[in-house]
């Protein structure tokens, strides 16, 4: 087992990797015994965390986090811990899905709307083979069916959980439930990711994921539903950040 290399960014140890050190460090723990559950900050879930201290503390038990977001990882340069790259959480399920493959794990899925969640185990089961997927449902559910869907989840047998489910409630239920999930080694949020497998949602291109840009191509494509996520939220973000440069340029100071 090796030591996590983190970067401190607002009260969260932040995994200090690029993509494939992520992955790479997530598989060194689950091969020597570790349950991993991984979480992730990016500019929504900074403001979140900033106002529900109740999420705060649950993302801190999370044992790896990532920086999902490009506007985090420009956050930390100006605030004196730099993070390398971003490690977009669709890029990373695709490489635990491959490590997965190449080590004979088994994934079960959990989120989406029942169509998509379908699609998205039968484009693995045709990929990789019918083995792959032990298990999937949907992300609609009662908080008192919680309990049973952990239940399903360890009958599975699964070894990898993605739960395809918005924040707070992924990070609340693979908080929660880890102990009632022994057999599953990784659990990890995985948010909108399944729509973006099943080809419902394209990922912005490239250069504006590169940029910081993602949520520019986002409001885009559905202006009506997302304009006040990201034009106030983006908003809180810089705040905060503004904030915590100015602070910690007065303690330096003192």
């Amino acid at each position: 087992m090796s030591t996590q290399k983190t970067v401190d960014f607002l009260s969260l140890s932040v995994a200090n990797y690029d993509l494939s050190s992520t992955a790479d460090f997530i598989f060194s723990e689950i091969i020597s015994g570790k349950q991993i559950v991984h979480g992730c900050i990016n500019a929504a879930l900074t403001v979140l965390i900033k106002e529900d201290p109740e999420f705060l503390k649950c993302l801190q038990k999370a044992d790896v986090i990532s920086a999902d977001g490009q506007a985090v990882v420009w956050a930390s340069k100006l605030l004196g811990n730099p993070l390398p790259s971003r490690v977009p959480g669709p890029d990373l399920m695709e490489k635990m899905i491959q490590i997965a493959v190449e080590n004979n794990f088994r994934i079960y899925l959990f989120g989406a709307e029942q169509p998509i969640v379908e699609m998205v185990a039968n484009i693995y089961k045709k990929k990789y083979g019918d083995n792959l997927v032990a298990g999937f449902r949907n992300g609609f559910y009662k908080r008192e069916e919680s309990s049973e869907i952990a239940t399903e989840i360890n009958s599975s047998k699964a070894d990898f959980l993605f739960v395809a489910t918005p924040s707070p409630n992924k990070e609340y239920f693979n908080q929660e439930y880890r102990a009632s999930m022994p057999n599953v080694r990784l659990l990890m949020g995985v948010g909108g990711t399944f729509d973006v497998i099943s080809g419902k949602v394209k990922r912005a291109p490239a250069w504006m994921q590169n940029n910081g840009l993602e949520w520019l191509y986002r409001l885009s494509k559905e202006p009506r539903r997302l304009w006040k996520r990201y034009l106030i939220g983006n908003s809180k973000f810089i705040l905060i950040i503004i904030r915590e440069y100015f602070r910690k340029l007065s303690n330096n100071k003192s």
